[in-house]
């Protein structure tokens, strides 16, 4: 991925911030997080700039996801347009969730996290 553009060490976690980075053909800015145990957490950002951009990423990205991690439970609201689209697995190497909320205009989203890195985040 090359040189990062930003790093940043808190509280044990070294945070790399990469921009301009292809994933799935589209470009993302990437924040990863490091501890001396390996890689512990990270987050695509794919830079999508229209309602169509962002669904036709979404629907990318988790079909390479389905096809990697196997089926999973889907979440979609009661009120599907009202909510964002959601997909996650809960896998023994940690958890893997994808959204997209279409009405905040906001960027698809692929979040990783370690076993550790969860517990951490949630602190249990």
């Amino acid at each position: 991925m090359g040189n990062p553009a930003y790093v940043e060490e808190i509280d044990g976690l070294r945070s790399l911030v990469y921009d301009n980075i292809q994933v799935s053909g589209y470009p993302v800015f990437m924040l990863a997080y490091f501890s001396q145990n390996g890689l512990e957490g990270g987050t695509y950002y794919f830079h999508t700039f229209s309602l169509d951009e962002l669904m036709k990423c979404y629907t990318d990205v988790q079909k390479e996801l389905l096809e990697r991690y196997g089926p999973t439970v889907l979440r979609d609201g009661i009120i599907r347009e009202m909510r964002p689209y959601e997909t996650s697995w809960n896998l023994p190497g940690g958890y893997v969730y994808l959204k997209v909320n279409t009405r905040q205009n906001e960027p698809v989203t692929l979040w990783y996290s370690s076993p550790a890195f969860t517990r951490r985040l949630t602190g249990s």
